[in-house]
């Protein structure tokens, strides 16, 4: 079976591939250089899945998001291909025996983080394979001047010099023209073929609102539209508050940050696929990914970091091809807000380096030491020990990730361990005298050998089930024995783990990122200035402002957006003179927010706001501490 079509047919059960698709393929199959240059949701993994399966050999696919590694090597098993992934923090041996199985094993994929380059012992395995093409994803993270850039990436050049007869494809959905040009350069491809379908989108329109109050404009907007719908959030906190909201207006919702336990994950990601909840409130941890055809709104509460992360967030709604919108919601606020958060919260190179040596502090790394360690722990307390300030400590964080000094992942694990300090005999004498802990004590006894000895990690579900109570109440027996002193104790909640890549060499580990971190700085503070001034734009079609940004120039408007298709705001003097008196005999009554007199008051909604925003600029208009309006007179 050597045809595209066959393998497309045999493994997907699709007829016909996607515009595009045909083509990068074929162009590899000619064991051609390929950039790909497709829009969120476009089908690019095909376009070296389809080819891997017919070439002998395996191909090496490396991607910067285990999440989504792990995603495609479980839908490739799920096809009886042979897949794996092999990112940060496993263990040495068994990265060699899972090494091994590539070279004699008949595997088809192998998924690798870029750091497993810097490794001696894969780059000795992968010469060893019949290696059949070399995919990069998010191809853009190699650019420097890309929104996402990793230093790590420019190390996939040494699968050049390893594999250099094996041809390269480049993949990303958002990169501009100099992005394009720097992959091309930094992954050194040969005459190369940069493939693009055009990111424009006749069924999305762009939207920017201003509103003051953004949960109301958000509800009337689901209202309006009672399909699948993604709202991003900035914060954990903020999911959780708009879900919560959403779920009082019985708007069916639910919510999704990098934090949650992998089994609530997924959970709450089957009931939005299934559409047992309608709404998705996220932060930019959700989405990459995620197949779901039929989102037709998606909305962002605060504004986006860049361009380019707005672009591909945007970009899953209506992927069916029908009618969708991407929203994004501002207010005056927004803008010091986005500075702030994005600007202000930018570690320098003295907080990278203070965040690092205090890391190690934290979990008594000696200097040489560290590398391939993994340790959970408690993020919030880590800042409060050393009285860090919690963004730019996990910015800081971020920004050792990015350059593979360490990998940062966001997880809730609890951990909790007992160990009895007396004897069998007295704890029977105890128990005897204070039965309330007979059960589970003894239930922890018979579960867990050891406990006597040593530090032993239980399970809570286990052991409350067993003794017929509940987890709470198991948590406040053994609290109590930790604290007369019949057993040690320890409940932590981790929320975050790291693996350090590196041996600890302080300075000498800090020194080497110093331009790349003042670069990020630059860049940052280039892709806000490039948001503002999209979302300030109310001259320029929004489709075509993001299709130029990204060097497409034969562009028109898209007659969808809201510059092409703006609210009316233009009231004449006489009606002006109507809203006023209305405004004025609401206010005469007690104050309103311009929420409740929208509803209140019989004109258009833009009018009422335009109306009420003169009367502020005129001082005829007051705010109170409660945002209501009132009389500046009264």
């Amino acid at each position: 079976m050597s045809r595209p079509e066959d393998i497309l047919k045999k493994y997907w059960g699709f007829d016909e591939f996607r515009p595009l698709q045909k083509e990068i393929i074929q162009e590899l199959l000619e064991n051609k250089d390929v950039i790909a240059l497709m829009p969120t949701g476009g089908g690019k993994s095909l376009c070296f899945q389809v080819p891997g399966l017919i070439k002998p050999g395996i191909c090496i696919v490396i991607s910067p998001l285990v999440a989504l590694m792990e995603d495609q090597v479980k839908a490739l098993q799920a096809k009886n291909i042979k897949a794996m992934a092999l990112p940060g923090g496993i263990p040495f041996k068994e990265v060699d025996t899972m090494l091994d199985n590539c070279i004699y094993g008949n595997y088809k994929f192998l998924y690798l983080s870029p750091e497993r380059l810097q490794q001696e012992l894969v780059q000795e395995r992968i010469r060893q394979m019949h290696v059949n093409l070399i995919a990069v994803d998010e191809a853009h993270c190699i650019s420097q001047w890309g929104h996402d850039f990793r230093p790590a990436y420019r190390n996939i050049a040494l699968l050049r010099e390893i594999k250099p007869e094996v041809n390269v494809v480049g993949l990303t959905a958002t990169a501009t023209l100099p992005v394009v040009k720097d992959i091309a350069a930094q992954l050194e491809l040969k005459d190369v073929r940069i493939l693009q379908k055009s990111f424009r989108r006749d069924n999305l329109a762009h939207i920017v609102r201003e509103a003051e109050d953004k949960n109301y404009y958000l509800e009337q907007l689901l209202r309006e539209h009672e399909e699948s719908a993604i709202i991003y959030v900035r914060t954990r906190k903020g999911t959780i508050e708009l879900e919560q909201y959403l779920s009082k207006k019985d708007i069916l919702a639910t919510s999704f940050h990098g934090g949650l336990p992998k089994a609530e994950k997924s959970k709450r990601l089957q009931q939005w696929l299934k559409e047992e909840k309608r709404v998705m409130v996220a932060t930019s941890a959700f989405g990459m990914g995620i197949d779901k055809a039929n989102v037709r709104t998606v909305v962002h509460m605060n504004l986006p970091e860049s361009l380019e992360s707005y672009f591909q967030e945007a970009g899953r709604a209506g992927r069916d091809g029908k009618s969708s919108k991407a929203v994004v919601l501002t207010n005056k606020s927004d803008i010091p807000l986005l500075k702030n958060q994005f600007l202000a919260t930018l570690p320098g190179v003295d907080v990278v380096r203070l965040v690092y040596k205090k890391l190690n502090s934290y979990f008594r790394i000696a200097y040489g030491e560290g590398e391939g360690e993994s340790f959970y722990f408690n993020f919030y307390q880590f800042c409060q020990k050393y009285e860090l300030n919690t963004l730019l400590a996990f910015n800081a964080m971020q920004m050792l990730d990015r350059a593979s000094v360490l990998t940062l992942s966001e997880q809730f694990q609890k951990k909790t361990r007992v160990q009895f300090l007396t004897s069998g005999k007295q704890i029977t004498y105890y128990l005897e005298a204070n039965p309330q802990f007979d059960a589970v004590v003894k239930a922890i006894l018979r579960t867990y050998g050891g406990a006597f000895d040593s530090m032993v990690e239980i399970n809570l579900q286990i052991i409350s089930g067993k003794a017929g109570t509940n987890q709470p109440e198991v948590v406040k027996l053994l609290q109590q024995l930790h604290k007369e002193g019949i057993a040690e104790f320890e409940h932590d909640q981790h929320d975050t783990r790291i693996t350090f890549l590196v041996p600890r060499e302080d300075d000498i580990t800090i020194n080497p990122l110093v331009p790349y971190i003042k670069l990020q700085e630059k860049s940052k503070k280039e892709k806000i200035e490039q948001v503002l001034a999209y979302v300030e734009n109310d001259r320029v079609c929004k489709s075509e402002q993001l299709l130029r940004y990204f060097g497409e120039r034969d562009t028109e408007p898209c007659g969808i957006c809201s510059v092409c298709q703006p609210l009316t705001t233009k009231v004449d003097r006489e009606g002006m003179k109507k809203i006023y008196f209305a405004i004025v005999g609401l206010l005469e009554e007690r104050e309103h927010s311009s929420r409740e007199m929208t509803e209140k008051l019989p004109f258009p909604e833009a009018h009422i706001i335009k109306v009420i925003q003169i009367l502020v600029e005129k001082g005829a208009l007051a705010t109170t501490p409660a945002n209501k309006y009132k009389l500046s007179h009264l």
